[in-house]
């Protein structure tokens, strides 16, 4: 049997024709977006229709219902099929026949279904039990069948919905948080969930569940387009992957943004968090009034009671309590609103000073005192006036409500007029597993950290501003502090700061990396390191400014940026630099004498001929006078007795034992006279990956192997390495090997960046002892699944290699690493 469709083809009622008919819809390219989800909608429509009428010709009292998604009619090409089989109990042995005739045909294509059979009184309770059914039915839209049992259904839910929603709706805000809790927010995860993250599209469900009570309204501006942008790039997902998922995964963001025509998978994530941001703020603004309405229904029935009646002094409601909070700013039923003689467009500092209020009080802005602000708002005069700048560094400096302040000015378009450059830092991803946040979110962040060491510093407002504008450059080609240097002097002067003021909030911005960079891959034993800093600083003002910056970019960045270890090498270089500002020349690099305990165990090795060595562990005092101390690593200290190969040697055990190398010094020993042999000790900060310390027995018996060549070093690291899981698709940057210019008189340093692995450090080790040099030390660090490392070598007269054979070495290290 054939039929025409509803776009004129001939489509065979069968589960075939169906196929036939869904897969010229979905390869139509014309065809995307609302128009495709609802012409398959309509066409699936057409087939269960069909179904139904040739499972049960002429049957009363049993209709289909699509639910869900299904019901608002947007199928994505994989979605599944939310039915529900409705009857009124009067036949059930036909309601059970027509079933298998309708969910079979669904299962033999592979589509999925979510199916139920139900009466009207058996939907209802089942509503009321489950709150995940009782949205869905929310949607409930007929397609076949008893059009009155569907109508009289839909009638009864929504009735029931808005009768119970003071006790429903706190139950679905509860879900929605426990799901955020869960998969993240989704407009800050370099994979994220389309449907199931906070700003996803089961929150945008949510919020049309919420309109449906009656009880609050979501803001609507903008909201329609960012559903139906995730619904779009949902489709892609699911034409590129073949599959019915809701994961954006990194290996699929290329062909998902070619599908939709962008530019890259950036350009992708970009339109993805803007969409979540519109949801996710209308989600908040949403369940706030929620809370609002429902605490004014419980408050209202006590009022009546102690006044009497049903109406307050002078007939009419009581007046809400204004409380006053700045000039044209005034707190009412616990949110930022404006006063009532607040002029917006005669008064251009009003949404900075409303704003800093809300933050200082720990308040939300108003939806509408926003909107009402936003319509009226004008650009500064540059510069700002005093006033607009002290709210700017006021409201910086407010501490964690800073965020959601910044959030509610900038959904209305009030950041981009006051700061024309944010517009290309805003929702900007940052592909770096290290990283939280996007870029804005990532600059408010650091303000935030920034907030809590304003009292360690000397002016606390260029502290507040370079942290909002360090990053500010990663909007632009090229080195993102090169450029930022740039825009933030712009954007300092027009804030009204005075040449010398720009002058440090440019200098914080364009070396906000400088310190952690230099603390963790240079010798701080080297003059030269120091005196590189101190130039660059210039002032012990700006030392201490840029200290505090570091600090708080690291901490804003994620976990992985920060630690005790990193946060003490930063420490001593400061304390270094300051001496040189203060003018003091940095010492010499002379070798320290050795310790008794380098002489023991120098000693040892050449009684032994062997290896020896000693893990001690390295604290820090506790922040805290009741707290613990904090580890910065363990000192790890090996003599042996000097020979080729110790270095890869020792970091290839190292990382069979799951030992993360930080620092590594190597020297030579002179021993006592009498004594004859050479001995090599070296002196290492390490850290275990998991878990606890290997023995130092272990240690030293797989380094003894090691040495001897009986330990295959290369295989196990290559079984371990074999092991590790791998995301499909994911190709990691090639490993780059560079000559650092300059930065040390007495060794030449070279730097490698690669993706961190299992015996890396020892690949790095093995390339060098093969070029012939010595490494004097080793900086390791690692940021995510990058490592920086930084080796300072020499030639075989312990000098620095010249510049042609340190271009060589490096050139051939990074073709050893490519391999």
């Amino acid at each position: 049997m054939t039929r025409t469709d509803m776009h004129g083809h001939e489509q065979d009622s069968g589960p075939g024709g169906y196929a036939a008919a869904r897969l010229r819809l979905l390869n139509e390219k014309a065809r995307s977006g609302p128009p495709r989800r609802s012409a398959l909608a309509g066409l699936t429509d057409e087939w269960l229709a069909g179904l139904f009428a040739a499972g049960a010709p002429g049957a009363r009292g049993v209709s289909l219902v699509a639910v869900g998604g299904y019901g608002r009619a947007e199928l994505s090409p994989r979605s599944d099929l939310d039915l529900l089989l409705l009857h009124d109990g009067s036949d059930p042995g036909t309601v059970s026949k027509l079933a298998d005739r309708l969910w079979y045909p669904v299962w033999d294509l592979g589509i999925a279904l979510d199916h139920s059979v139900r009466t009207p009184a058996e939907a209802r309770r089942t509503a009321a039990e489950d709150l995940k059914v009782q949205l869905g039915l929310l949607d409930a839209r007929h397609i076949a069948g008893d059009l009155g049992l569907t109508t009289a259904l839909r009638t009864t839910v929504l009735a029931d919905w808005r009768n119970q929603a003071p006790k429903r709706l706190p139950a679905l805000r509860e879900l929605c948080e426990e799901r955020a809790a869960r998969q993240g927010e989704l407009q800050y995860l370099l994979e994220p969930d389309l449907k199931e993250a906070h700003g996803g599209l089961r929150d945008a469900t949510a919020l049309r569940a919420v309109a449906a009570s009656w009880l609050a309204d979501a803001p609507r501006e903008g909201l329609a387009e960012a559903r139906g942008r995730l619904l779009d790039v949902r489709d892609a997902l699911h034409l590129t992957t073949g599959r019915a998922t809701d994961r954006l995964a990194l290996q699929e963001q290329d062909q998902v943004a070619a599908e939709l025509g962008l530019l890259d998978a950036d350009a992708l994530l970009r339109q993805v968090y803007e969409a979540a941001r519109v949801i996710a703020y209308a989600g908040d603004v949403t369940w706030r009034e929620v809370g609002r309405v429902l605490r004014s229904r419980s408050v209202r029935p006590r009022l009546r009671a102690i006044l009497g009646g049903g109406r307050a002094l002078g007939g009419g409601k009581p007046a809400p309590e204004r409380s006053p909070l700045a000039e044209g700013v005034v707190e009412q039923d616990g949110e930022v609103v404006l006063a009532r003689a607040a002029r917006p467009d005669r008064d251009p500092v009003l949404p900075l000073r409303a704003a800093a209020a809300a933050a200082q009080a720990g308040l939300p802005l108003n939806l509408h005192a926003v909107r009402r602000m936003a319509a009226g708002a004008r650009a500064l005069p540059a510069p700002w006036p005093a006033e607009a700048r002290q709210q700017l560094i006021t409201l910086l400096g407010s501490g964690r409500p800073t965020v959601d302040v910044w959030e509610a000015l900038e959904a209305e378009g009030l950041i981009s007029l006051l700061l024309p450059d944010w517009d290309r830092v805003r929702c900007r991803p940052q592909r770096n597993a290290v990283h939280l946040w996007t870029v804005d979110r990532h600059l408010i962040e650091t303000a935030v950290r920034a907030s809590a060491f304003t009292r360690r510093v000397s002016r606390p407002d260029l502290l507040l501003v370079a942290a909002l504008l360090h990053d500010i450059g990663k909007g632009w080609p090229g080195d993102h502090s090169v450029a930022g240097e740039v825009i933030a002097r712009d954007v300092a002067a027009r804030i009204g700061f005075d040449a010398d003021d720009v002058t440090v909030v440019a200098t914080l911005v364009r070396h906000h990396l400088l310190l952690v960079e230099t603390a963790t891959r240079r010798d701080l034993d080297d003059p030269a390191t120091v005196r590189s800093v101190a130039e660059a600083v210039g002032s012990p003002g700006t030392l201490e400014l840029l200290h505090a910056l570091t600090e708080a970019d690291a901490l804003a960045t994620g976990p992985a940026a920060w630690s005790s270890w990193r946060a003490s090498l930063v420490a001593d270089l400061v304390k270094r630099v300051a001496a040189v500002l203060a003018g003091q020349a940095p010492p010499d690099p002379e070798e320290s004498a050795p310790t008794a305990q380098h002489e023991r165990l120098a000693l040892e090795a050449v009684a032994t001929g062997a290896p020896v060595l000693s893990l001690r562990a390295q604290t820090e005092p506790p922040a805290e006078p009741s707290g613990d101390p904090e580890p910065l690593g363990v000192e790890l200290l090996i003599a042996v007795p000097d020979q080729a190969g110790v270095l890869p040697a020792v970091a290839g055990v190292l990382a069979m034992h799951r030992l993360t190398v930080r620092t590594a010094e190597l020297r030579s020993l002179d021993l006592p006279d009498g004594v004859d042999g050479s001995v090599l000790l070296l002196d290492w900060r390490v850290a275990a990956e998991y878990g606890s310390l290997p023995q130092a027995a272990r240690l030293r018996a797989d380094l003894v192997r090691a040495l001897d060549g009986s330990l295959d070093i290369s295989g196990r690291l290559a079984e371990r390495d074999a092991a590790y899981p791998r995301r499909r698709g994911v190709v990691a940057p090639p490993p780059r090997v560079t000559v650092a210019p300059a930065a040390s008189r007495h060794a030449t340093v070279i730097e490698v960046r690669a993706q961190d692995a299992p015996g890396l450090l020892f690949r790095i080790g093995r390339a060098l002892e093969d070029a012939g040099v010595s490494v004097r030390s080793a900086h390791a660090g690692t940021l995510g699944a990058n490592a920086v490392d930084a080796f300072y070598v020499t030639g075989t007269e312990g000098l620095p290699l010249p510049d042609e054979e340190a271009v060589s070495v490096a050139r051939k290290l990074e073709e050893t690493l490519r391999a």
